[in-house]
């Protein structure tokens, strides 16, 4: 049985949700229902196009694109769809991927994003628009069941791919910073005639959402943060490795590696075939005739990680933020440099959270037992309610 825990940090009020195991629609898996209980306590593709603007969109309207490819491929995004470029050619989005050509660091550039128009006006008349901003080692797409829950309830919803990440531009020459990625995602927004949004950041995704919400506070309206990576400083306890040695590591990644990292450090241990699409990209691109490119962009964006610590600014958000965090992950970066008994502290999510949680001045958290480092795969009803909650408070 799975149990999730919500705390609104500095008031009166614990809010206990319990639920059991049931089968979950979206991604399949086995998620806890809620009852809620008041109680006292290469080098990049080239540019298309000059300007700012985003270029036509590959198809319109809600509905999921078509899969990309003809009838003779693999099934979409599935581990037989093998040997995937960098640009992701005939990789999937499940809903129609438009691009922003711009310019950045002298060179042109390219971002693809998706914008999901709401379904229905909600209840009470407009819904801001949501910005969901995915981790490191996944694209825009891994985010399709919660694209689908928010515009059936009247939400706006934009996933962008950063550069250097999923079906956006991944250049081998760039200063890679969270700040950088930040001004991109604002300038997306501008292009869009967005002024204010929700941002939602899940791992790396965390980070940059953080920092989005740091430069561009009058633009966020609120801010959530789902199991995000940043939660330690790394380079007090873990030993620098250079870029380069990042690089190497990276180029050792097999399809297999790479699984068996996912199974160990998101999923404890047990795979599910609803966790595959999670798989097929960083699979896909391990076997595919750019792996070297990419290899060199994962390791400057490791670097970006490790180096870029966001945690001693929390406490600057002003704006409402909502925790949701599985208290089985164990996620962390370098814990292969240390020793053991370091490594077994680090990424303890069930202990961390409670002090991110104080160091935010307007925070609600919401622990969910038994749950990993994807809340939105693992245990999707109870992330989803609880990110309908804080959107309706």
């Amino acid at each position: 049985m799975n149990h999730s825990r919500r705390v609104e940090m500095g008031r009166p009020i614990l809010l206990v949700l319990c639920g059991v195991l049931v089968a979950c629609a979206g991604q399949g898996a086995h998620c806890p229902t809620l009852q809620i209980h008041q109680g006292s306590g290469t080098e990049p593709a080239a540019a298309q196009g000059s300007g700012t603007e985003p270029a036509a969109a590959q198809g319109s309207g809600t509905e999921p694109a078509a899969a990309q490819g003809s009838g003779t491929e693999p099934a979409a995004n599935s581990p037989a769809s093998l040997g995937l470029d960098a640009d992701l050619s005939g990789f999937a989005y499940p809903y129609p991927v438009k691009v922003r050509n711009f310019e950045a660091q002298g060179q042109p550039l390219v971002q693809a994003y998706m914008d999901v128009q709401p379904e229905t006006v909600g209840a009470g008349g407009q819904r801001p628009t949501l910005l969901l901003l995915h981790g490191k080692n996944f694209s825009g797409a891994y985010w399709a069941d919660t694209i689908a829950a928010l515009t059936a309830e009247g939400y706006r919803v934009v996933v962008p791919d950063q550069v250097g990440f999923g079906k956006s531009s991944k250049p081998r020459r760039f200063q890679w910073s969270f700040q950088e990625l930040a001004t991109h995602t604002a300038g997306l927004l501008d292009a869009l005639g967005i002024e204010n949004v929700v941002v939602v950041g899940h791992s790396m995704g965390g980070m940059l959402a953080t920092r989005f919400a740091l430069m561009y506070a009058e633009r966020v309206e609120r801010l959530v943060l789902v199991n995000p990576i940043g939660f330690e400083d790394w380079k007090r306890t873990v030993p620098y490795q250079s870029v380069d040695a990042w690089y190497q590591a990276e180029l050792k990644k097999t399809p297999e590696k790479i699984k068996a990292y996912m199974v160990a450090s998101y999923f404890d241990g047990q795979w599910q075939a609803s966790y595959e699409p999670l798989l097929a990209l960083q699979a896909g691109w391990a076997q595919g005739p750019d792996w070297e490119l990419l290899a060199w962009v994962s390791a400057n964006t490791y670097d970006m990680i490790f180096t870029q610590p966001v945690l001693y600014e929390f406490v600057d958000l002003t704006m409402p933020v909502l925790l949701v965090i599985g208290q089985r992950d164990r996620t962390a970066l370098g814990k292969p440099l240390v020793a053991a008994e370091v490594a077994a502290e680090m990424g303890r999510y069930d202990r961390l959270d409670e002090q991110v949680a104080e160091a935010i001045p307007h925070a609600t958290l919401v622990e969910l037992e038994g749950v990993g480092h994807i809340p939105q795969f693992e245990a999707f009803d109870a992330y989803m309610a609880a990110l309908k909650q804080f959107l309706a408070e």
